[in-house]
């Protein structure tokens, strides 16, 4: 049986070139996308219902099948014939993934390379889905991540692919489907926000803070293994990009407790510039008064709900959840990383004067964390545009269109 300890330690086309690049992939037909580790490889499959991957720097693998609606009965069933033809023994424990069954079983077969490890992971399709309108049962998917027993740095990879999978376009702004089996929605507790001199309530699940670290320090133990590689930049790009997708939806409350205490109860015009900045000001401020945290032993980074309800964190910490709590008030904003200067900040696509770095056919004004200056204000020490990597994230969700 699938243990819930061993997961807690252990271009929008699918492309049809062999590499699968910095983006996150998406099937037309199903709707589900995938974003691998850096190095994951297309390697087979018919580009339409199966996919195979294989990992360029480990042994790991992928393998994904999509059933249309009815071929099987539940995600266990189907894990269960999964099952069958590996000569694998294990059983599958259900689950539920964001209102979609789903299962997880643990693998041990005998792969081409030899003894087989890792993990099959079956859940239901949207309503979005090829089929998926068809009277009796939605269709399925199935993911298998496996790699060599033992080997360690390609489990990891395996479970960090297996999380990456959003069955629906709504899941990825939420956490993966791993960390929800991990990490089950515990209980919602209150805790105080405090913006400048005002106090606000949020609500956050009481496991978020644990699974937030535990995906940052799986995560950033991959990272590391790309320190000399020359894709370097897509495995950082990733690295805030699962970071960013597993906190957006825990941190909804917090996001909306900040703009509450910056605007009051009325709120501010969805279509108004200048109540937008101010709005992405009051939440710089906010940020830039957090105590200075970093964790030279470990990850380095501290989880974004730790850094929201705590006041603490690096600058990456404070720049990336400054962008969550301006894109939950209908803000577009990016993160900024250098490897050059050491540093990160992020940048907001807002009217008014202020130091603007470009990327991506747009001007971005730049919001620096850690010291106490304005929207718009760069040392000059870090204002190379050419030394920073620009790193942006999927559109707002439809939930917060209308707000």
């Amino acid at each position: 049986m699938a243990r819930k300890s061993s997961i807690r330690t252990a271009l929008f086309v699918l492309l049809v070139s062999a590499a699968v690049g910095a983006e996150p992939v998406v099937s037309p037909t199903w709707g589900f996308s995938i974003d691998l580790p850096e190095g994951f490889e297309l390697s087979g499959g018919d580009r339409r219902n199966r996919f195979s991957f294989a990992d360029a720097m480990t042994s790991a693998n992928v393998d994904m099948v999509a059933y249309a609606p009815g071929r099987f009965a539940s995600p266990e069933a189907l894990l269960l014939d999964i099952g069958k033809r590996l000569s694998s023994a294990s059983d599958p424990t259900p689950f539920e993934y964001r209102g979609l069954k789903a299962a997880l079983v643990d693998l041990s077969f005998t792969a081409p390379f030899g003894q087989a490890e890792g993990w099959a992971l079956a859940v239901e399709l949207g309503s979005g889905a090829a089929g998926a309108s068809s009277p009796g049962r939605p269709p399925l998917l199935v993911m298998l991540s496996y790699a060599k027993e033992g080997e360690g740095n390609a489990t990891m990879r395996c479970l960090s692919a297996l999380d990456s999978l959003a069955p629906r376009p709504q899941d990825r702004f939420a956490p993966g489907p791993m960390s929800v089996f991990a990490y089950p929605p515990s209980g919602a507790e209150q805790v105080e926000i405090v913006v400048g001199e005002t106090k606000a309530e949020a609500v956050v699940d009481a496991s978020d803070a644990e699974a937030a670290k535990a995906l940052v320090d799986r995560e950033f133990g991959i990272l590391q293994t790309y320190a000399n590689a020359r894709n370097w930049k897509e495995a950082w790009t990733r690295f805030y990009r699962s970071i960013w997708r597993d906190s957006y939806e825990r941190l909804a409350g917090v996001s909306f407790a900040v703009e509450r205490a910056l605007t009051g109860s009325e709120g501010r015009g969805q279509d108004d510039r200048a109540s937008g900045r101010r709005l992405a000001e009051g939440a710089l401020a906010w940020v830039q008064s957090f105590a200075y945290e970093r964790d030279l032993m470990g990850s380095d980074f501290v989880d974004l709900v730790s850094a929201a309800t705590e006041r603490r964190g690096d600058c990456d910490s404070r720049a990336l959840l400054w962008a969550i709590v301006v894109q939950h008030a209908n803000l577009d904003a990016i993160l900024m990383v250098s490897r050059e200067y050491g540093h990160a900040m992020a940048a907001v696509e807002s009217g008014g004067g202020g130091a603007r770095f470009p990327f991506k056919n747009g001007d971005w004004i730049v919001a620096e964390t850690t010291a106490k200056v304005s929207l718009g204000m760069i040392g000059k020490n870090v204002s190379d545009p050419a030394k920073w990597l620009g790193i942006d994230f999927p559109g707002l969700p439809a939930a917060n269109a209308d707000r």
